[in-house]
């Protein structure tokens, strides 16, 4: 219940002022002992009910994104507002995903857009690829451009297959009629 009113203000405070590189952490007490499939699933029960209690507030799904978390141009949206998130935890196989408690790392796609037409996407996103192997010797197989491929497979961290489907599913009327639980 704290962390959906927090998310809101950060994305009024996001409008108001739209500097680069803010993000929205939060970070979580426990369990400390979760394996990437249990570190998942607390993942999307947690997006999943905020995305209920923004739809039971009549949030409008962000128009600039798709709500069908199969599609390549699915992301998730809080009070209008489009979001990749960023999953880390203590036994995540990726070290760049490793941290010290489960946390949830919130981050604005208006963000990437601004770098785009700034000319800084690729820059950056080169220069994370780097960081990633020369810290796990390898690029991370899961990492795709928005468009690619459903960026839900990307926010646990875990590596999934051809197969994977996601759990989340829209709700709300802003989600062909489904009912809020």
């Amino acid at each position: 219940m704290r962390i959906y009113p927090a998310l809101m203000a950060f994305a009024a405070r996001y409008r108001r002022r739209p500097d680069l590189f803010q993000s929205f952490a939060v970070l979580f007490e426990g369990p400390g002992d979760l394996d990437e499939e249990g570190f998942e699933r607390h993942l999307w029960d947690r997006v999943q009910s905020l995305a209920d209690k923004d739809a039971w507030l009549g949030h409008p799904w962000d128009g600039r994104v798709a709500q069908e978390p199969d599609s390549p141009h699915f992301s998730l949206s809080f009070a209008g507002e489009a979001f990749f998130v960023v999953g880390l935890h203590p036994h995540a196989s990726r070290p760049a995903r490793r941290f010290s408690s489960p946390a949830l790392v919130f981050n604005l796609h208006a963000q990437f857009k601004q770098l785009r037409e700034a000319g800084r996407y690729e820059k950056l996103r080169s220069s994370i690829l780097q960081r990633d192997e020369a810290l796990a010797g390898s690029v991370n197989p899961m990492l795709a451009r928005h468009g690619e491929i459903s960026e839900a497979r990307q926010y646990s961290g875990r590596v999934v297959d051809a197969g994977w489907r996601c759990p989340f599913r829209p709700r709300g009327a802003n989600a062909g009629g489904a009912d809020v639980r």
